[in-house]
């Protein structure tokens, strides 16, 4: 049912006419229909009925009329509650409502269409009855002049001026003061060929407004005639408002999570060249073009400076080109004007300073795209943009390549990375995803790199990926085949590169020296910023020791390598590192005689080595594949002990290869080199193959006529852990004669009483421990305690528990206790008590020292004790860290030997099928070992 009073009062039910025709009845729907949705009782509708008497009417009256009144609409449609009546209409039936909203929304044509008149027009003509009927008669009037005069501007801006000549001219000539009719009917004059008529037009308001207001007209009225004065072309576009931006980016792919964050007040979009900043801020704009119905401004910052730009906005909002002020502070002020009431977007697409950005600045939302943060824009929101990932860079490469209006389809495990990318294959690759697969490589998620390739896949139809990827397969060509046309990868890159001052070049081209992943900010120096600006250099966050750490991306380093020449920065760099390697608090505590003049101006601690191993690891490739060989070893040998001491066995095991191949190529210090291989081995358990390559490290430096006393020290450890220990007892004692480090000569004491204990020679084994704590103590301070408790602990153990099963090559296998009786029983507790104490020293200590693989190590030994103790939870628990420890470590070695005392845990418990499980799994562990 449909109440219509825009005009005269209707109820419409259908075809039905439900229209009361008795005058008191029409009065009491009126009432009804002004307060839907109200409450009324009945003294206030009498008040309503009869405004002008003062009670007179009775209450059985009024309620007579609304029970006709229902009889008519039906009883749901006024509802009765608590002595209340109510209009129980929804908005949407009532046609005043329909109209406000279709206003409100911009539907204006629609909305004029409801329109029959005045509102009420036949029960309360005069608008003198009631005040409710003037005031809503007043705001209907209002809103529909506002929706005429924005239909008949649609109108215009539709070229349809001349088919609006006569309504303006009758609107003028009933609304003579309403100065919008009078510029649109001016407007539809110029358009029209009549300029003359459109300055006469104001001329007749001018004079009028003067005469009997003694008043100006309004200020858009007086520009829209200065601008017809001066004959301004813009003022024959009919095109809208205006609409700047370049063409959407065709295939836009995946930043679905950034697209809604680049429309705001201020927004910068940054991140490196190439990466797609425009075309992610030109989406984004496209897609929220509904929103700014009052246009959307774009300008290129790289192609006008911001006066030009200031010149070309204000043109573009109506400015005529006379009034545009030649001071360029003073068009800002204008602009600001004229974009405060408007609803537009601005987007300034490649600034390289703030001082760019702001005289463009307004009140109306702007977004900037830029390489640099712009971090002196405080009010800015700042949208990072990164590089596609390898199912998104597969994504566009296809579809660019083959002009899929569909995706390819792209497998995901739930929550997990992508496993698998498939889609149309380009032409002519037989459906190949290894070809696909390398080009995304060698794009490296870039998307400006992408959308390169899949253009000359789109261009050559006869080309396939494989082709093409053959083509990028030699690095010193690929910069020269990733071109389409005039687009360059080489090009955007010489961009930044070209504005950078001279020292950041010369950073540059020496990173491009470099295949480490990443570098900590102490190599890029003050030129960081420089290179973060221009786009060339992406931050990567925060390490272990507390600096800020950078990537270069893989066709950014090409790039760089081009402009290094000849120029040898490797020499100079390896020299550089390896004296900051030298001064870390490394050197202190593995006793290297550098550390007596280290400073502090760099991080000199364990953590700078931590954030750096993987720049050092590939710097010992970089030097070894530049020839640079003795440089490489030296770099290698000075990295062993650290990568040593935390077990880091793959990079350990990397740099001992490339060190002993490159002493070769380098003539000297092979011996230093192979030594160095050999301890790793003894770290992987392969004691063979540490056997044989110290015999070969012996056999070089005795040839050279150096100290062999590391070797037959580290060679008579090599025999203890093999069971040989007669030669291993002959081969220590001999290294007790030279005259060397006093830590070393204490090591190869305690050695020595391991392998004493070993062959049942108890007291020998006593003296020798003894003597080698006390040299620890002097020699160590701290670590030489923790050690020295550590081997308290494992002694204690070793004479409770008797000699481990050398078969298996692990210190900590348990044995139980041996099944001795009385007082023998009675001291090997005591010994398992005073070692457990002893290792839970150690442990703690090792612990604030931050060496976990020695505090894993210590805990596997008192899991071991506990379980001699009986105590099977503190067993579990202590075995429990340690293969946490092993796990966060990378040491698989570590890690099965913490399951196999699990697995002794789990036995003693009498959990015999959990204790089978945790030994296969430690075998398997074992097996996957490298050989």
């Amino acid at each position: 049912m449909d109440f219509l009073i825009m005009g005269r009062l209707e109820v419409r039910d259908g075809d039905v006419d439900r229209t009361p025709t008795a005058p008191k009845h029409r009065d009491l729907l009126t009432m009804f229909v002004l307060n839907a949705r109200r409450p009324l009782n009945v003294e206030q509708l009498r008040r309503l009925l009869w405004p002008r008497e003062d009670g007179e009417r009775s209450d059985s009256l009024v309620r007579g009329y609304i029970g006709q009144l229902r009889r008519l609409l039906g009883k749901d449609v006024i509802t009765t509650v608590s002595g209340t009546y109510t209009l129980a209409i929804r908005e949407e039936q009532l046609d005043a409502d329909r109209f406000r909203r279709l206003v409100e929304r911009g539907d204006h044509a629609q909305a004029l269409a409801l329109w029959r008149g005045p509102a009420l027009e036949d029960v309360d003509p005069g608008g003198e009855r009631w005040t409710q009927t003037r005031r809503l008669r007043e705001e209907l009037e209002e809103l529909r002049l506002l929706a005429l005069e924005r239909r008949i501007e649609a109108e215009l801006n539709a070229s349809r001026h001349r088919e609006s000549l006569s309504e303006l001219r009758g609107l003028v000539g009933e609304y003579p003061l309403w100065q919008r009719f009078r510029g649109l009917h001016m407007l539809a004059l110029y358009r029209s060929g009549r300029r003359a008529e459109a300055l006469d037009a104001y001329t007749r308001l001018r004079d009028g407004l003067d005469a009997e207001h003694a008043i100006e007209p309004d200020s858009e009225l007086q520009l829209l005639h200065y601008r017809m004065l001066h004959d301004d072309v813009s003022l024959h576009v009919a095109a809208g408002p205006p609409l700047l931006l370049p063409r959407d980016v065709a295939h836009f792919t995946g930043r679905e999570e950034l697209v809604d964050r680049v429309i705001g007040e201020q927004v910068v979009v940054h991140g490196p060249a190439g990466v797609g900043k425009s075309a992610l801020a030109v989406h984004a704009a496209w897609r929220a073009r509904e929103r700014f119905p009052d246009g959307i401004l774009y300008a290129d910052l790289r192609t006008g400076g911001t006066a030009s730009v200031l010149e070309d906005f204000l043109r573009w909002l109506g400015c005529p080109a006379r009034a545009v002020p030649a001071d360029v502070a003073r068009r800002e002020q204008v602009l600001r004007t004229y974009a405060a009431n408007r609803r537009v977007l601005v987007v300034l697409d490649n600034a390289t300073s703030e001082a760019e950005v702001r005289p463009l600045l307004t009140a109306a939302p702007t977004v900037v795209t830029s390489r640099s943060t712009l971090a002196g824009l405080t009010e800015a929101r700042r949208v990072a943009v990164g590089l596609l990932d390898p199912a998104d860079s597969a994504t566009l490469l296809t579809a660019l390549a083959t002009n899929a209006p569909s995706p390819p389809v792209r497998t995901r495990t739930a929550g997990g990375p992508t496993e698998a990318v498939a889609g149309p294959s380009a032409p002519g690759d037989g459906g190949s995803g290894a070809a696909l697969g390398r080009l995304v490589d060698y794009c490296g998620g870039l998307p400006l790199a992408l959308r390169i390739a899949g253009s000359r896949l789109a261009a050559r139809p006869d080309w396939s990926p494989a082709y093409l990827a053959g083509l990028l397969d030699d690095e010193r060509l690929r910069l020269d085949r990733l071109h389409a046309g005039d687009l360059t990868v080489r090009s955007v890159l010489a961009l930044g590169y070209d504005g950078l001052p001279e020292p950041a070049q010369r950073a540059l081209c020496r990173l491009g020296a470099l295949s480490a992943p990443d570098f900590g900010e102490w190599l890029v120096g003050s030129s960081a910023d420089a290179l973060v600006d221009a786009g060339l250099l992406d931050p990567h966050g925060i390490d272990a020791a507390g600096q800020l750490r950078y990537r270069l991306h893989s066709l950014t380093r090409l790039f760089a390598r081009e402009r290094l020449g000849e120029r040898d920065v490797l020499r100079e760099l390896s020299d550089q590192v390896m004296a900051r390697v030298r001064l870390s608090r490394f050197t202190i505590v593995s006793g290297d005689p550098a550390a007596l003049h280290a400073t502090r101006d760099i991080r000199q601690s364990v953590e700078w080595l931590t954030a750096e191993r993987g720049f050092l690891v590939a710097l010992v490739g970089d030097l070894s594949r530049a020839g640079l060989h003795d440089a490489c070893r030296r770099l290698a040998h000075l990295l062993t002990p650290f990568l040593q001491r935390h077990r880091l066995l793959e990079d350990w095991r990397a740099v001992a290869q490339v060190a002993v191949e490159s002493a070769r190529l380098a003539g000297k210090g092979e011996a230093q080199a192979l030594r160095d291989l050999a301890d790793l081995h003894a770290a992987e358990g392969r004691w063979q193959q540490a056997h044989d390559t110290l015999r070969l490290s012996l056999g070089l430096a005795l040839r050279a006529g150096i100290d062999t006393a590391p070797v037959w020290r580290r060679l008579g450890r090599v025999q203890l852990e093999q069971g040989r220990l007669d030669e291993a007892h002959r081969t220590l004692t001999r290294c007790l004669t030279s005259d060397g480090d006093p830590r070393d000569h204490a090591s190869t004491l305690h050695t020595l009483g391991v392998t004493a204990h070993r062959a049942a020679h108890r007291e020998e084994a006593e003296a020798r421990r003894a003597e080698a704590h006390g040299g620890r103590d002097k020699a160590e301070g701290r670590r030489a305690e923790a050690h020295g408790r550590r081997h308290e602990g494992e002694l204690r153990r070793a004479q409770a528990l008797g000699r481990r099963d050398e078969t298996e090559g692990f210190r900590a296998e348990v044995r139980g206790l041996r099944d001795e009786a009385g007082e023998r029983r009675a001291q090997a507790r005591a010994r398992l008590d005073e070692a457990a104490g002893r290792l839970t020293e150690a442990r703690a200590r090792f612990a604030d020292l931050g060496e976990r693989h020695q505090q894993a190590d210590t805990l596997l030994e008192l899991a071991a004790v506990r379980l001699g103790q009986g105590e099977v939870a503190l067993a579990r628990q202590a075995a429990q860290e340690a293969r946490g420890l092993a796990i966060r470590l990378g040491d698989r070695l570590l890690g099965a030997h913490a399951l196999l005392v699990l697995a002794e845990v789990n036995r003693g418990e009498g959990d015999a099928e959990r204790a089978r499980e945790l030994a296969e799994e430690a075998r398997r562990e074992l097996a996957a070992l490298p050989t």
